[in-house]
């Protein structure tokens, strides 16, 4: 059930007027069963593997927890890892690894081959799995107390508004709040309405139009040019940050409404100086995952210089690999590692600058230097293969002509609804306490904002654009 589908708009007002009006005693039972029918939407047949990953990291939870031999809590950590895990590496990245590994046997002319499967790629089930293990692993740090009621844990692991693409949840966040009894708080449903309407924005009017754009560029690079590619990689850029970011804020304005608190998973990642403080800023829930549960236990910046650079670029190239089976996530994610060990081996670090300094040359810099750089790693992730990817950066600076604009009101609308994102990013970014538009203490101005972005998604929006890009993850 996709969020920006006639089902969910009806499904998700359902269920947030039942949930209230449920005694509170059995509303656990209720989410558990909402976020059940959600997830089997999609293929009914894949419930079985959430519901196995969420039975697994439960049982390992409790018996590492009950234990206090050491060695026995490491092999229950490791069982949740190699089940979760496996069943992760089975249905997204065997083909990939036979195909790779084979191949290149090949290539030194042994000749060994093992069958593919021919298996359909459950949604959500790289931030599922990531959820659980997560849970299973800070219960083994002890971090966290292993959670007794069952059922409470499965609606931990399968709620339904961050289930299939984030934010990727801690226990220590989520897990208490489903034992807490809501009540309807007002202002809390207003902020996640907006949360909403914005996401809706950035998914409908912004994402999926300049999805237009861009589909017709990447699908035929080869007979585009210079200009033409570089404007595809730009709106892609935006493209793939509305996509995610407007995803994630409709996840977390559905649990606002309902009174859940998730993690904030995108801060304007366009305004940051740095590919580090891009980092900081982009898909949060993951990036923190990486550091807390590989980067960290790889030694981090703890270790020497060569080794933490070592740190880092292994820290994104499981992140690239998690995005993907392609060789073209693999190589996203070491560039953007890339980025990073470079930065730091010149010293760069660029500071966030004081209040009446933003808007140097230096500033500007930094932020345009940071946003080539992301877009240019960008190119590979969107590239349908690898040798479409050279293809791009090759004709980026040997393909002149002219800028291919396709259907003009389509090209103008995508420019005005980039306009209209970076003017509400960029007074969040430099007055995040100002009051305007949404946020004016004026009640007229804030029904108009509403009304004026509702217009908008209805006259510009697309609504045919199918599902989020990253529900392939």
């Amino acid at each position: 059930m996709l969020f920006n589908s006639f089902e969910f708009l009806l499904f998700f007002p359902i269920v947030a007027i039942l949930y209230y009006l449920i005694t509170p005693k059995y509303r656990w039972v209720f989410l558990l069963v909402a976020s059940y029918y959600f997830y089997m939407n999609w293929q009914p047949i894949y419930a079985i593997l959430i519901f196995t990953s969420t039975l697994v990291t439960y049982l390992c939870a409790l018996k590492i927890d009950s234990t206090p031999v050491q060695s026995r809590k490491k092999a229950y950590l490791t069982a949740s890892l190699i089940i979760n895990l496996g069943i992760l590496f089975l249905f997204k990245y065997y083909n990939f690894f036979n195909d790779s590994i084979f191949g290149l046997l090949n290539d030194w002319g042994i000749r060994m081959t093992l069958p593919n499967f021919d298996l359909l790629l459950p949604v959500g089930i790289s931030f599922y799995t990531f959820q659980a293990v997560g849970y299973t692993i800070d219960v083994y740090r002890g971090d966290i107390k292993s959670e007794k009621h069952f059922g409470i844990y499965a609606l931990f692991v399968s709620f339904f508004p961050q289930l299939v693409a984030g934010p990727i949840e801690r226990a220590v966040n989520l897990l208490p709040q489903f034992k807490e009894t809501k009540i309807f708080n007002y202002q809390q449903a207003v902020q996640g309405i907006k949360l909403m309407i914005w996401g809706y924005f950035m998914k409908i009017v912004v994402a999926d139009r300049l999805a237009i754009y861009v589909n017709s560029v990447y699908g035929a690079p080869e007979y585009h040019s210079a200009i033409t590619l570089i404007i595809a990689t730009i709106f892609f850029a935006f493209q793939i940050y509305c996509d995610f970011a407007g995803y994630s804020n409709i996840a977390i304005g559905c649990a606002k409404i309902m009174g859940f608190d998730l993690m904030t998973n995108f801060r304007r990642p366009y305004f940051a100086q740095s590919c580090a403080e891009f980092w900081s800023r982009w898909h949060i829930s993951l990036s923190t995952w990486f550091k807390d549960y590989v980067y960290i236990p790889l030694g981090g910046n703890r270790v020497g210089t060569s080794k933490n650079y070592r740190n880092i670029l292994i820290t994104f190239l499981v992140s690239g690999l998690w995005h993907g089976a392609n060789w073209t996530y693999v190589i996203w994610g070491g560039l953007n590692g890339l980025y990073q060990v470079i930065f730091k081996i010149l010293g760069i670090s660029p500071k966030r600058k004081k209040e009446g300094s933003r808007f140097n040359l230096v500033y500007i810099g930094n932020l345009l230097l940071t946003f080539i750089l992301i877009s240019f790693s960008w190119i590979f992730f969107r590239a349908n293969s690898l040798s479409d990817a050279i293809t791009v950066i090759e004709r980026m600076v040997t393909a002149p002509g002219g800028l291919f604009i396709g259907e003009k009101s389509s090209f103008a609308y995508s420019l005005f609804a980039i306009i209209v994102l970076m003017l509400k990013d960029a007074y969040d970014e430099f007055y995040p306490d100002g009051n305007l538009f949404f946020t004016s203490k004026v009640r007229t101005i804030r029904y108009l904002s509403y009304s004026i972005i509702i217009v908008i998604i209805l006259l510009l929006g697309v609504f045919d654009g199918g599902q989020f890009i990253y529900f392939q993850f």
